[in-house]
């Protein structure tokens, strides 16, 4: 099927269509880059490729819904269609970034022409395991790599791993980190179950930091702040103390110690927060959620 008419180019076109004109070696800013689904993720990481030196004439996205196509294309100056199969059609790298309910469908409709084309294939879908998704894609020695990017990556903050199968070259190793790095930090892990472990680390875990705002502004309210002022007061404190433990070589113990004087204020608050067990908490917390990570990647494998 075709893009709709409304659309100004198609997914597929580039400034490589003729193959004669391909350079010999090609760099990040210089790959054909396809997005399947153009949601959230897929916009952040557009964002940031493009702010990065990427050409939007080199990025196409597939995206079935006309009003965000049209976005897209007024955002961005990207390529867009309705087809997956059209927007893959000349890309070395195709992202998949779609609901991981429906990437089984999205990846059956590949593979012929991925096993064909043999691009990096990049998965930002929560959950789903590689050896599912190369299944999906019709098996062999396909170079996949699975990204667990958070949600700050929407504002370039984002915190992701990365996991490559033994199909990944050094190249396409770097290639993909590169991507991911245009919305925040990387790491990567060489064994796939820790993907589970940064799920309920990295990828979960701005919830737990916005809860614990959440709880620090209402103690704030209670205590006769207005609630401008408790917000403000509060997205500041979480804002530098995270910079500060970004911008420091000592540990968050070794600076929890030098703003906890003996006998002070903090020293008092701290003592409330171990007394009712907070690293216990957190630490069940991170463990239900790395269990939840595994049941819903054994559902979405079925």
């Amino acid at each position: 099927m075709r893009a709709p008419g409304t659309d100004a180019q198609s997914c597929a076109q580039s400034r490589f269509d003729n193959d004669d004109d391909k350079p010999p070696e090609v760099v990040m800013n210089d790959m054909a880059i396809a997005f399947i689904g153009g949601g959230n993720m897929a916009r952040s990481l557009i964002g940031g490729l493009i702010a990065g030196g990427h050409s939007p004439d080199l990025i196409g996205v597939a995206e079935p819904d006309n009003s965000q196509r049209e976005f897209l294309r007024g955002r961005y100056g990207v390529h867009t269609c309705a087809d997956n199969l059209e927007a893959t059609a000349k890309a070395e790298t195709i992202v998949l970034a779609v609901k991981p309910q429906i990437l089984q469908g999205v990846a059956r409709q590949l593979a012929p022409a991925i096993q064909t084309r043999q691009p990096l294939v990049l998965s930002v879908a929560a959950g789903v395991r590689e050896p599912d998704l190369r299944r999906w894609l019709g098996g062999g020695s396909l170079a996949l790599v699975r990204a667990m990017p958070n949600t700050p990556a929407l504002v370039g903050g984002g915190a992701s791993a990365l996991f490559a199968n033994p199909f990944v070259s050094e190249e396409r190793r770097r290639l993909a980190e590169s991507l991911l790095r245009a919305v925040g930090v990387t790491v990567w892990v060489d064994d796939e179950t820790l993907l589970d472990t940064v799920t309920a680390l990295s990828g979960s875990g701005p919830a737990y930091f916005f809860l614990v705002m959440e709880a620090l502004e209402h103690a704030a309210l209670d205590l006769g702040l207005d609630a401008d002022k408790a917000r403000l007061l509060t997205l500041q404190t979480a804002f530098g103390a995270a910079k500060m433990a970004l911008e420091s070589a000592d540990s968050p113990a070794t600076l929890r110690a030098r703003v906890t004087s003996p006998g002070g204020t903090t020293e008092r608050a701290l003592a409330v927060l171990r007394d009712g067990g907070i690293e216990k908490l957190l630490t069940q917390a991170v463990v239900a959620a790395r269990q939840r990570a595994r049941e819903l990647g054994d559902l979405l494998g079925e």
